[in-house]
Formats: C-alpha cells, sequence, structure tokens
C-alpha cells in the first residue's frame, strides 16, 4: 500500500471517529441531556479531530540531500525536482508546505526584517500584510520550481544588522556566520516560508516542515524551542560520503534528540548510498559497506540501528520517475517511507483516541448519572403512587406531608451545597492569581527589570534562573490548590450521593505534570542556548535580554495559555455534574409533591397519573440503551487500530 494510502487509511478512520463523537452531540441536544459545557467540550474535541495534522521534520545540515529526500517522497509525480537540490544550501528559512480546505495555492514569505519587531512567527501568521504571497499554478512544475527556489534566497547586510535580526558572527564561521572581506555577512532573504498546494498527503494533514542548516537553526529559536519539538515526526538526514560529523552532531544534540529519553518519532536517513554503486564492489560488499555505515551511525548518534535507514533519495527520485521498480527497490526508499508512517500514524492516532475518548466518556458518563437519577426518580414517585391505591384521603395527605418534608431537608442541604460553591469560587480566584497570566506578565516584567540592571554576568544568569524557579512555585501552589479543590467536591460528591440518593461518580482529577515538564524543557534550552559562559560574555546585555524575551518567556506564555485554557474547562467541568444533578432532584421532588396534590385535590385520577409514569419510565430506560448504543459505537471506531508494517499492505483491525 502506498504512503498516500496509509495516510487516506488515517484520515478515513478520523473521520468515522468523528462522525460517532458527532452522533452524541446531536443526540443530547435532540434528547436536551446536555448543557452548554457539554456541548462546548464536544465541539473542542470535534474540531480538534476535524483539523488534526500530522507535522514531519526534515532537519539535516546542507548538502546531506535533504531537499532531494523531499522531492522523491512527495513530488516524484511532477518528473522533475521541485525544491531545488544543488550543491550547496538550498533552504535557508524553515518552510512549511500544507494544504487545508478553502486554501489558494500559494508560496507566503515572511521577510528576515520581521525579526526586528519582536514578533513570533506564530503571531505574525496571523497579519497577512506582513507577509508577501505569490499565487502558484499548482499543475506546473515550472510554477512550483520558481516559488520554491525563493527559499533559498539570501542578500548581504553589515554585521552590526545581522547581529540585530540574532543571528551569531563568527569570524572564524565555526560558531556562527563568517564575515565576508568588506565586513558584510550573509543572511537569509525570508525568516519563514509557508508553501500551499494540493498535494495528496497534504490534503489529508500532513504538513512538511523543512528546515535550514545549522546556524540558519539556531538564528530562529522560535523553530528549536517550539516547532521541531512538536513535530509528530523528524527526520534526520545525513549523508553516507560524510558520516557523522561535527556539526551533524551539534544539530543532533541541540535540535532533534532534546527529549534524552524516548526517541520515538525520531528516526535517521543515511543518504548517498548510491556512491557506493561504483561498479568495483560487488553486492555483497556494498552491503557489508552499508552495514558497517549503520552502526557507525547508531553508535554516534546513540540511537537503535533499526531507527537508521540507508537510502538514495536520488536514486528513488529517477527510479518513481521512470517507473523504474528495480531501481526503486535497490533505493531502499521505501523500507523508510514505512517506518516514517509506522511511527508516526500510530502514535498520533493514540494521541487523538486518548484526548478524544476521554472528553467523549466523562460525557456519557456524567449523562447516564442523570438518567439514572431520572430513573430512580420516576420509580420512587411510582412505587408511591401505586401504595396509594385503594387508600383513604388521610394516606394521601401522609404521603403528601412526607414528600414536603424531603423537598424541604433537600433546601437546607442546598445551603450546604451554596456553602461550597463560595469556598469554591474562592479557591478558584487563587489558582487563577498562579496559574494566571496576569501573574506571568508581573514575573517578566520583574525578570526584564532586574537583567536590564544586572552589573554582571552572575545577575544576568541569577535574573533568568529566578525566572524559572517562579513560574516553576506557582504551578506547584497550583497543584496544591487543585488538589485542595478536588477533595472538597469529592467530599460534597459523597454526602450528596449518601444523604439525597444522587448518583455521582468521584470528580476527574487535574494535573498540571504535563505543564511543568514543558517548563523543565524551555529551562534545558534556555541553558543549552543562553546561559552559558561564551553567549554571555559574546552578546551584550540588552541584546541577550531581548533574546531572551522573545523566545524563552513567549514559550512560557504559551505554556501558561494552555494551563489556564485547560483548567478552566476543567473547573468548568468539575462542577457541572453536581449542578445538573441538584437541578434534577429539585425538579424530581417537585413532580412528586404536585401529583400527591393532584390526586389529592381530585383534579388527576391516580391510574392516568400512573400510566403517565410508566411511560416516562420506558422512555428514560430507552434512552439508557440509545446511549449505551452511542457510547458502544464510539469505543468500537476509536479502539481500531492502524497496523502499518514494512510490507505493502496495511492492516485494521479492532484494538
Amino acid at each position: 500500500m502506498s504512503l498516500i494510502d496509509r495516510f487516506s487509511a488515517y484520515s478515513e478512520w478520523r473521520n468515522r471517529a468523528a462522525a460517532t463523537v458527532d452522533n452524541l452531540k446531536t443526540w443530547l441536544d435532540h434528547n436536551r441531556l446536555g448543557d452548554a459545557q457539554g456541548e462546548l467540550r464536544l465541539q473542542y474535541a470535534l474540531d480538534r479531530l476535524r483539523e488534526d495534522q500530522l507535522t514531519v521534520a526534515f532537519v539535516a545540515e546542507f548538502s546531506r540531500g535533504k531537499s532531494e529526500l523531499i522531492n522523491a517522497i512527495f513530488f516524484s509525480d511532477y518528473g522533475d525536482r521541485i525544491l531545488p537540490s544543488s550543491a550547496g544550501r538550498t533552504t535557508m528559512c524553515p518552510t512549511e508546505l500544507q494544504w487545508s480546505p478553502g486554501d489558494r495555492p500559494s508560496v507566503s514569505l515572511l521577510p528576515i526584517e520581521s525579526r526586528g519587531s519582536h514578533a513570533t512567527v506564530a503571531e505574525l501568521k496571523r497579519f497577512d500584510d506582513e507577509w508577501r504571497t505569490t499565487p502558484l499554478d499548482s499543475n506546473s512544475a515550472t510554477s512550483l520550481q520558481g516559488a520554491l527556489a525563493k527559499v533559498g534566497e539570501t542578500k548581504w547586510v553589515p554585521l552590526e544588522e545581522a547581529e540585530r535580526l540574532g543571528f551569531a558572527v563568527d569570524p572564524a564561521g565555526e560558531r556562527g556566520l563568517k564575515p565576508g572581506a568588506d565586513n558584510l555577512v550573509e543572511i537569509p532573504s525570508w525568516r519563514h516560508a509557508i508553501i500551499r498546494f494540493p498535494h495528496p498527503l497534504l490534503e489529508k494533514g500532513l504538513v512538511v516542515l523543512d528546515t535550514p542548516g545549522l546556524n540558519a537553526i539556531g538564528a530562529e529559536p522560535e523553530l528549536t524551542l517550539s516547532l521541531l519539538p512538536n513535530a509528530h515526526a523528524v527526520l534526520f538526514v545525513l549523508a553516507a560520503d560524510t558520516g557523522v560529523t561535527q556539526s551533524d552532531l551539534a544539530v543532533w544534540r541541540e535540535y532533534v534528540d532534546t527529549s534524552h529519553g524516548s526517541r520515538r518519532g525520531r528516526l535517521v536517513a543515511l543518504n548517498k548510498i548510491d556512491g557506493l554503486w561504483d561498479g568495483l564492489r560487488d553486492e555483497s560488499r556494498i552491503e557489508h559497506e552499508i552495514n558497517k555505515q549503520v552502526t557507525s551511525v547508531s553508535s554516534a548518534l546513540n540511537v537503535p540501528p533499526t531507527q537508521v535507514f540507508p537510502i538514495s533519495a536520488q536514486k528513488a527520485l529517477v527510479s518513481r520517475i521512470n517507473g523504474d521498480t528495480a531501481l526503486f527497490a535497490k533505493s531502499r526508499l521505501g523500507s523508510l517511507e514505512s517506518a516514517l508512517v509506522s511511527d508516526l500514524l500510530p502514535t498520533k492516532q493514540e494521541i487523538v483516541r486518548e484526548s478524544t475518548l476521554g472528553e467523549a466518556d466523562d460525557l456519557v458518563q456524567h449523562t447516564r448519572e442523570l438518567l439514572s437519577a431520572r430513573l430512580t426518580g420516576i420509580r420512587e414517585q411510582l412505587h408511591e403512587l401505586t401504595e396509594l391505591r385503594g387508600k383513604n384521603q388521610s394516606v394521601i395527605e401522609y404521603m403528601m406531608r412526607k414528600v414536603k418534608t424531603e423537598k424541604d431537608e433537600f433546601e437546607q442541604g442546598l445551603q450546604k451545597y451554596y456553602a461550597v460553591r463560595s469556598v469554591f469560587s474562592n479557591l478558584t480566584n487563587n489558582l487563577l492569581a498562579h496559574l494566571g497570566l496576569d501573574a506571568l506578565r508581573d514575573e517578566t516584567r520583574k525578570t526584564r527589570e532586574a537583567m536590564l540592571e544586572a552589573s554582571f554576568s552572575r545577575g544576568l544568569q541569577g535574573a533568568m534562573r529566578e525566572f524559572f524557579n517562579n513560574i516553576r512555585s506557582n504551578l506547584q501552589r497550583s497543584s496544591g490548590e487543585i488538589t485542595e479543590i478536588t477533595k472538597m467536591l469529592d467530599a460534597m460528591y459523597k454526602r450528596f450521593s449518601v444523604e439525597h440518593g444522587l448518583k455521582l461518580s468521584s470528580p476527574s482529577s487535574f494535573s498540571t505534570l504535563r505543564y511543568q515538564k514543558e517548563i523543565d524543557r524551555l529551562e534545558k534550552a534556555f541553558n543549552d542556548q543562553f546561559n552559558t559562559v561564551l553567549t554571555i560574555v559574546t552578546t551584550g546585555q540588552h541584546t541577550l535580554t531581548q533574546k531572551f524575551f522573545e523566545t524563552i518567556a513567549i514559550q512560557a506564555r504559551k505554556t501558561f495559555e494552555v494551563a489556564n485554557r485547560d483548567v478552566e474547562n476543567w473547573l468548568r467541568a468539575v462542577m457541572s455534574p453536581l449542578e445538573t444533578q441538584v437541578r434534577e432532584y429539585q425538579l424530581q421532588l417537585k413532580r412528586r409533591l404536585d401529583s400527591v396534590k393532584r390526586i389529592h385535590q381530585a383534579t388527576d385520577t391516580l391510574e392516568d397519573r400512573i400510566v403517565e409514569l410508566q411511560q416516562s419510565e420506558q422512555g428514560v430506560l430507552q434512552q439508557i440503551e440509545e446511549l449505551n448504543e452511542l457510547a458502544n459505537a464510539i469505543h468500537r471506531e476509536f479502539g481500531v487500530d492502524l497496523l502499518v508494517g514494512d510490507t505493502d499492505d496495511t492492516a485494521i483491525r479492532a484494538a
């Protein structure tokens, strides 16, 4: 099965899975069993499913054949090279290849001068006028070639201008860009490129991120702090004719293998093995040499040999254009493509499955509890009214007093509920004060002032370290407040379950661990890129402060924005079941009292009311059955695994 077929299988699964969640949302709305919060949660889950993207980043130093590899995988149908792949540097800025419904084929380029505005690429994506956009003819190879060639454009600027724009400059050219004899520095013309065209894989949600070499990578910290870490798969390209050089190793350690733990989603392509096809070596010697290089790369990068794929991108491209299956097999690109999809799709599917199922299961559970409480109330009324058959007025009066007493007791219990709501509100305010963006802005302001006022490098380092210590402390305090909120609500849930028979499961938990880990990752990136003696000595105080806040502080803000959104959703969701069931219980008590009153006043016959309740009972039982069917359908679809192996077959089985 082709690469497109495999991505199509994932896309079709995603659409089927979204349809089952949409069915649940429609059913809840039709039966008036949902609330605004639940509807928002399901809509958010559906939006994530429908807008789901898979990002594959290609990373390499120059002249490793990275652009040729992208051509071989994605552009062979055009019968020519689309991405420029001549000797030297051909990709000078991060380049995204993508397509979304409603897009027009185009290339959008962000001028390098935008780095002087201190705005991130993510922020500038919201402003079309900041980009230079040119339409594309997606059916013309020449049009695509001309547009994509722009990502390699450069310009010469004074040394001071290069440094102002964030480029490291090194007279030796080892740790930065090397100035020319006229003291000018060659820099990329563009900061970022977005190429939109309707390639079949891009239409399925794939996003290809093509990256520049080491010096250009380091010049755009957003790439190293956000785009690469968030990629679902990173393909690191080496060349068999050079092996693992020091610059290769620097790119791998600083920008690719940053987790130092699980290397899932990190694959290595050992390109240009066709250099061994010199006509002098026989097949066994070639195989021996390839295996030797794979072992060497595996050792140098500290990855299993099974994650290193020897290939010839150039021969793969030629073979696909010419329809030469034997040459394609010899290029070994098929094994790399299979491994890429095998690594990427199941991992992404599991992420989508966990996040969406969590939302759906939570809402199904709350709806079950609501229907169970409703069924209990109906059956209690049925039991009471059935007991009244053949009874005199005094018995009916007794029953009326009994229900009214229950109603009064429940309303007294509501005073405790309202008191808890008040405490909950106070704890929520405390939580959002520590986790909120106002607290982060204050911390950012204090750190900036401390860095600008620092007299020595130790003061600069101390201010930056204090920034991390304080935001980590805010996360820890938030975690304590979340624990307190959870305990308080758990006690209230149990009280109402015991005293009034409400069907309530324990409130869902919430953890700040993921945000703490993200702050840890940012601190490590800070230590690697900023907190070194060389960086502090060679970078001006104002420039270092500016770079710290353009990169690290902005990424920390993004983390807190996500944490804010998630915790606010949790706070609303954790109160919703109790609020819903309190309203339901109040309604059931009112209905019970009204039923007995009407029978006492002879405005309703006893038998008519019993028939009504029996019909209501059957209606609720039917709703419970329908809800279970919807939940089972969701689990059946989300339980499907896409098995993509190294063969040409893609199997689908139920988990």
